[in-house]
């Protein structure tokens, strides 16, 4: 099993990164867990409360199941992924079945930031982008995902996702294995990853 894990600022490409990763290696090898199901559970908190929570920063997570996922995969067990909802900043009591695959996938802002989960990765990638443009993305997609106002969502920025990028994410960007600047839009840098990926899922064969 080849474990991967793609960090990057929020709005970066990263999602688009893997979902062009995926495209190049064959159908059922690659799993993908997105750090966004393991939010911790808010659902003992008033709905108020939830929309205070600081998802930029490391607390938010539940490192500790992701990296129990990671390892029971690794040993050949399937998991149970949550599912969790931005809308009520909950999870879900539903959950979606993954099996063990010859490529895991860590995809977050924060996957870098744990050195236990660093230690289970194979491949480190850190994927750039111009703070300008991650904002620009950032506006367009909690407008319509997150139903927020422009007015919330650049004071969101400045508030919260700015520092926590400053202070959580781009210091990441050491740990990282490979750089991969422009996010999605870098198709050569996409297409040498991707042939790293076959290159030693062949060799572990």
């Amino acid at each position: 099993m080849l474990i991967i894990g793609i960090a990057g600022g929020t709005g970066s490409g990263k999602t688009t990164v893997v979902r062009k990763i995926i495209e190049r290696l064959p159908k059922g090898e690659v799993a993908v867990l997105p750090q966004d199901s393991y939010y911790r559970d808010s659902s003992h908190l008033p709905f108020e409360k939830r929309q205070e929570i600081n998802f930029d920063h490391p607390n938010s997570i539940e490192f500790e199941l992701l990296q129990d996922h990671l390892k029971q995969l690794k040993r050949g067990v399937a998991i149970n992924q949550p599912i969790y909802s931005y809308l009520t900043c909950t999870r879900s009591e539903e959950t979606i079945p993954v099996q063990p695959t010859e490529v895991v996938i860590i995809e977050g802002i924060l996957a870098l930031t744990q050195p236990e989960l660093r230690d289970l990765m194979d491949i480190k990638v850190f994927v750039d982008c111009d703070a300008d443009d991650r904002l620009n993305r950032v506006i367009k997609r909690d407008i319509v995902e997150r139903g927020r106002s422009v007015e919330k969502v650049l004071a969101r920025y400045e508030d919260v996702l700015k520092p926590m990028h400053l202070q959580f994410i781009e210091p990441t960007k050491r740990y990282a294995d490979i750089i991969v600047p422009q996010g999605g839009n870098n198709h050569v840098a996409i297409d040498i990853l991707t042939q790293f990926i076959q290159k030693n899922l062949k060799v572990s064969i």
